[in-house]
Formats: C-alpha cells, structure tokens, sequence
C-alpha cells in the first residue's frame, strides 16, 4: 500500500497565511504548530516574524494568539488574489 502526501512544499506566504487562520479566534502555540504542520523549531521563528509585523499579538493573561487587524487584512487580500482567474490564452505579450 502507497500513501500518497497531500504536503507540498509551500511558500513563506501560505504558512504565515495558516498561522493566521489558525490564530483567527485566538490559539496557543500547539494549536499553531500542528495547523500549520510546523517543527517546534520552525514555529519560534515565524511566531517572531509575524509578530513583529504585527500580523499576530499575545495575550499573556489568556495565554493565546491572536490573528490582528492587520493580519486579517492580509488574509482577505490572500484570498481575494486566490479568486482571480486569469486564463494564460487572454495575457497580452505585454503581461507575460
């Protein structure tokens, strides 16, 4: 029996962008790493990077992340690029 991964390898875009949907409502660290299929290792260093973008915040009495203004922006942005369907065949010389 062959099991196939469904992973790909996939940009620093999609995994802030899982990070912030995984913080969305507020999240501990484990909640974080395992939505985001993240190492420990890997989670400290991108929890520093969206953080000091101000795209998650923590709130130390609950103990949790939270997704920010800011980083909810950048998920509806992310999803609305998603959207666009632009078929190659209507791309002009100038486009491409």
């Amino acid at each position: 029996m062959v099991i196939v991964s469904t992973m790909k390898h996939r940009n620093r875009t999609d995994i802030i962008v899982s990070m912030l949907k995984a913080a969305r409502h507020g999240g501990t660290k484990t909640k974080i790493m395992y939505s985001s299929y993240l190492s420990s290792h890997q989670l400290r260093a991108y929890l520093e990077l969206v953080i000091r973008n101000s795209l998650l915040a923590y709130d130390s009495t609950k103990q949790r992340y939270r997704t920010t203004d800011k980083g909810l922006r950048l998920l509806e942005l992310y999803y609305n690029i998603g959207k666009l369907e632009l078929a190659p065949s209507t791309w002009t010389t100038s486009q491409k």
